[in-house]
């Protein structure tokens, strides 16, 4: 309730002096959207229209080749919080905690909370459920109880007004905000948190960690309908390889199940596996999934503005990012759930006052009024480097790089710091960064459940390395039980060479025997993976 949150807000303000943090240490406000692929202005997508991250992204460094760990939510979120890769949270699906189930890993807002932090959560930040324990991983993690905007128990139910004048459980579902239980809507409630809660440290010796989560992107598209408009049909495109491609194995396709279930989905009589979804309906689907970014991009206006106008962007370290991306119609898939780059490569920006930036105003800009990078960074990265990076940048002592088992250990990292690269500019192309991914199947052949299989359902896992030049993606026998991949049992492969073709559109896995040995022995180096 409302009243108990507040309740532990007081006995945080009260407790301010029991971890004391050294003076003049910056502030954090993390921002994390729900499925948000790079469909920004900022990353050269033509069509979208999202002023605000744009805005940021010219104060920030900005990672162009950031890349999520699974492309699920649960399982991304709680890799990137903790810093440690899925096969070690062992969390593949939405059914386990992390402390129970794998290792009592300290998190970024945990670590930071012990180094005298007042660290609070608003919206989706962890995987609510069984994943973080029912409780958002508090109090490990935050100093209050987790905030969920109370108009997010709607989101599911048939809340979508259809050309019948009934309402459904739609995908599509632009709405009048005015005629919506409470006439509001979750990420707006969020946001208003947020500046709640940015007020209230106003003044206050204390460093805060803000972590704000917005659902949007995330189906289903209940978004305010004005922003339809800055998307009309008729200026909208398909994906540019809407087909499935030939060689692609079947083990790497996504069935787009959670799309399925929606009711306006269900009538397009889509067949199942491969079916694809009429173009008519296509160019709705993209239109709202893209009036859903800019519905998100308004939100953050809202947060960047608070910033200023209580005169705390000057010391606020502001980093955005995403937990997964999403596929609009490219290979014939949607959704997440896959390993293809639309669906694991996220936004990932840090702004770090005075250092990315000697501006730091935020002024909300109106996308219905109106919009360049400020520092790319074109080499791969990861979600795992975001806790590390955090820490240094706050002129903390970053977790020590994990051990190559590490299960027992709390506090260490699988990821990279990256906090030489705002330091000094990159010179080109480096082979040696890599970005790993892996995403676990029931069946060699899609199926009813080959989206989000359960942990005891799962036979296959699909390892994949991006760099400069390939993705590169091996498709292993795996057991649920004591959570080994047999790197000797391949079941399938996928080598894209990303040079000539970046839509990952024609996989040469079949043809292209030396350089997949080359990869071979390069991977088995990085990883410790024991490959034939």
């Amino acid at each position: 309730s409302s009243v108990m949150f507040w309740a532990f807000c007081l006995l945080e303000i009260r407790s301010d002096l029991h971890v004391s943090a050294p003076p003049g240490r910056r502030n954090v406000l993390f921002i994390i959207a729900d499925d948000l692929r790079t469909s920004l202005g900022c990353y050269g997508d033509p069509v979208a229209r999202s002023p605000n991250m744009d805005q940021l992204a010219s104060r920030s460094q900005v990672f162009l080749n950031a890349y999520a760990q699974q492309a699920v939510c649960a399982p991304s979120r709680t890799s990137m919080l903790t810093s440690r890769r899925p096969d070690t949270t062992r969390l593949y699906d939405f059914y386990s905690y992390w402390r129970v189930h794998a290792g009592n890993y300290s998190t970024l807002p945990q670590y930071l909370k012990s180094q005298g932090y007042a660290t609070m959560s608003v919206g989706k930040v962890f995987h609510q459920g069984i994943a973080s324990n029912f409780s958002d991983d508090f109090p490990y993690s935050w100093s209050v109880p987790a905030y969920h905007p109370p108009s997010y128990r709607y989101e599911n139910l048939e809340v979508c007004p259809g050309r019948d004048g009934a309402l459904h459980r739609n995908l599509l579902c632009a709405v009048n905000v005015s005629e919506q239980p409470g006439a509001v809507l979750p990420d707006m409630e969020s946001a208003a948190q947020a500046v709640t809660l940015l007020k209230s440290r106003v003044g206050r010796r204390q460093p805060f960690f803000l972590a704000v989560g917005f659902h949007k992107p995330h189906i289903p598209f209940r978004i305010p309908q004005e922003f339809l408009s800055l998307y009309p049909l008729e200026e909208m495109p398909l994906a540019p390889d809407p087909d499935v491609p030939e060689l692609l194995p079947p083990v790497a396709y996504n069935p787009w199940m959670d799309l399925r279930k929606r009711d306006d989905v269900q009538k397009l009589n889509a067949s199942f596996p491969y079916g694809p979804i009429p173009k008519d309906f296509q160019l709705l689907l993209r239109q709202h999934y893209y009036a859903a970014v800019s519905y998100v991009d308004a939100q953050v206006g809202r947060l960047l503005a608070a910033l200023d106008e209580l005169g705390l962007s000057d010391d606020t370290l502001v980093v955005l990012t995403s937990d997964h991306g999403w596929s609009l119609g490219e290979h014939g898939e949607w959704a997440k759930y896959s390993n293809f780059n639309v669906a694991t490569r996220v936004p990932l920006m840090f702004y770090v006052p005075g250092v990315t930036s000697a501006a730091s105003s935020f002024p909300f800009i109106d996308v219905f009024s109106q919009s360049g990078h400020g520092r790319p960074v074109e080499n791969m990265v990861e979600l795992v480097d975001v806790f590390p990076t955090v820490c240094s940048l706050l002129g903390l002592k970053a977790p020590r790089p994990c051990p190559r088992v590490s299960f027992k250990v709390e506090l260490c990292t699988e990821g990279k710091n990256l906090v030489h690269s705002f330091r000094h500019r990159e010179r080109g192309a480096n082979k040696e960064h890599m970005a790993f991914s892996q995403y676990p199947r029931p069946a060699d052949q899609p199926q009813l459940n080959s989206d989000l299989p359960l942990l005891k359902d799962i036979r296959v896992m699909g390892y994949s390395m991006r760099t400069w030049d390939y993705r590169f993606t091996l498709w292993v026998a795996f057991d649920p039980s004591t959570f080994q991949a047999n790197m000797s049992d391949i079941h399938a492969g996928e080598l894209y060479m990303v040079a000539d073709d970046p839509g990952e559109d024609v996989n040469v896995f079949s043809r292209a025997t030396f350089i997949i040995f080359h990869i071979i022995f390069i991977w088995s180096h990085k990883t410790g993976l024991t490959l034939p």
